[in-house]
């Protein structure tokens, strides 16, 4: 079996406008984002209005987090003690612990085989009690956004995109993160900008921003500095709580230089997932599902399910990719991986949710960062197929045995 020999988790490097910003930030030792003097923006300040611009939104909101993202975006959007927020069943552990961290109660909605949300069981639980839905494009995996919309805009409910895997990606040619209310992307080191962490809130809302900026830690009158031409801010001055999760000027010196390669990141992502799930799909054990027709993708990692693969097959299928160098991990297999729902035990009386937990028990996922090479991909896509047959190999010879 071949082995490959870069690691799928090593990173880009930094672009040398960011090393040279973050060199003169350390020198003049100015890394708090409210020093700088009203009317001169921060470097936070000009990574959100360079990230607005670059998602034709009016708002952008840096932050230390997308879960903190996620958060704000509930908090200001009024949830309540109490209140009920719909969320896929398949996403990371943050997302229900922002929603558990804003006092609401998040409720699991089923998701199918294809990654995506289950529109039967998410209209059974669009109930009136429902006070907000938190769409995870998990993966980068985009759910029927048009149906949900609508559901959602019927029942009055506003949406907020978790977009943590899908910068980039679009929807019916509408980037993803501008369909809901609010729109929140991720910077940490394995998602399509590297900020090592961070985090963006987007809107055009402006009760929302205001209530978003002041809260993340806009003491006093340092809402003045994000320089938005907003008029919402004097009535919730010194009426919200102050959380502090600000993002810091060196964060932004190294995101904001990045935003230039998102197309070229992008371009290369799509064209690495769509060669290697060429490959992938010429197994008779391995399906990669397709993107939906209003989707178009910007991957960084590829998921497929294990066809006709026992629970011990799939663990074996585990052992030997790590050894080559490229390790598949089965979400449902991986030991309490944060992606399955069952190990959320912080949410309370866990549901039974049958189609996603058998989904989870199949359905693999391997990084493929854009920077990888064609033969780098190909000895992944090698590594895979190597290990599928190796393990299918007595059940395929007993086949051709009972044919002969």
């Amino acid at each position: 079996m071949p082995t490959l020999t870069t690691s799928v988790y090593d990173a880009e490097p930094i672009p040398q406008d960011a090393r040279d910003e973050v060199q003169s930030l350390l020198k003049s030792g100015d890394l708090f984002r409210y020093t700088a003097p009203l009317g001169t923006p921060a470097p936070v300040t000009r990574l959100e209005q360079d990230f607005a611009a670059l998602m034709g939104v009016k708002y952008a909101l840096a932050l230390n987090s997308c879960s903190s993202a996620i958060f704000l975006s509930l908090a200001a959007l009024g949830i309540r003690p109490g209140d009920r927020v719909l969320i896929p069943a398949f996403t990371f552990a943050a997302v229900p612990s922002a929603v558990i961290h804003a006092g609401a109660q998040p409720i699991l909605v089923e998701v199918g085989d294809d990654y995506r949300i289950d529109l039967d069981d998410f209209r059974a639980k669009l109930s009136p009690q429902v006070a907000a839905v938190v769409i995870s494009h998990m993966r980068g995996q985009t759910s029927d956004m048009d149906a949900i919309l609508e559901l959602c805009a019927r029942a009055n409910v506003p949406v907020i995109e978790d977009a943590a895997h899908s910068l980039g990606t679009l929807w019916n040619g509408q980037k993803i993160g501008t369909l809901g209310k609010v729109g929140c992307f991720s910077f940490q080191s394995y998602k399509l900008v590297n900020g090592g962490e961070g985090g963006m809130l987007i809107t055009d809302d402006d009760d929302v921003i205001a209530h978003a900026i002041i809260m993340s830690g806009a003491y006093e009158h340092n809402w003045q500095k994000h320089l938005t031409g907003s008029n919402a801010f004097a009535k919730v001055q010194n009426a919200l709580p102050l959380y502090n999760l600000r993002m810091n000027n060196l964060s932004a010196a190294v995101i904001r230089p990045q935003l230039a390669e998102i197309p070229r990141r992008v371009r290369d992502g799509r064209a690495n997932h769509d060669h290697v799930a060429a490959r992938l799909n010429a197994s008779p054990y391995i399906e990669v599902p397709p993107p939906l027709p209003q989707e178009l993708r910007a991957p960084d990692s590829i998921q497929f399910n294990l066809v006709n693969f026992s629970e011990s097959e799939a663990r074996r299928l585990m052992a030997e990719t790590k050894r080559s160098g490229a390790p598949v991990s089965v979400f449902g297999l991986h030991e309490d991986n944060a992606r399955a729902f069952w190990n959320w035990h912080f949410i309370g009386n866990i549901p039974e949710l049958p189609k996603t937990r058998a989904m989870l028990m199949k359905a693999c996922d391997m990084r493929l960062p854009a920077r990888l090479s064609r033969p780098q991909l190909d000895a992944i896509a090698d590594s895979v197929l190597g290990a599928v047959a190796t393990i299918k190999a007595p059940a395929t010879n007993l086949q051709r045995a009972r044919s002969a």
